[in-house]
């Protein structure tokens, strides 16, 4: 069926730029949205971005406005996560999503996800 592939998380300091990227197999045209979430140890999967594939609209977290970028490629295979001006509180699981919605912060409304991928910010 279809596969998310996580790539792009690592070790940096404060900030520092990383750029996640998220691949999609298999079947195509398998969602109308893409997202990405992140997730710390005891905490709930918050949201961080999404994008309206039929539109290109974005939607952001209030705590990453500004400093990150969700995009994707022109075959809507790919989504990424630009992370700018990174702070020790954006440590954490990031996951990428797929799903039939309109570019929802609500986490049931996606279908698919990836593996996860670290993302560590030190001061």
């Amino acid at each position: 069926q279809v596969q998310l592939v996580e790539s792009g998380g690592g070790v940096v300091q404060t900030g520092a730029s990383l750029r996640l990227s998220c691949t999609a197999s298999g079947r195509t045209n398998s969602g109308h949205a893409m997202a990405w979430f992140r997730q710390t140890p005891g905490n709930e999967r918050n949201f961080v971005a999404a994008i309206r594939l039929s539109t290109g609209s974005t939607r952001y977290t209030d705590s990453v406005k500004g400093r990150f970028t969700i995009s994707t490629d022109n075959a809507k295979t790919t989504v990424y996560l630009q992370m700018n001006s990174l702070k020790p509180e954006d440590t954490a699981v990031y996951y990428c999503a797929s799903g039939y919605n309109s570019g929802s912060n609500y986490a049931p409304s996606y279908q698919y996800w990836g593996q996860g991928t670290q993302v560590n910010v030190s001061s």
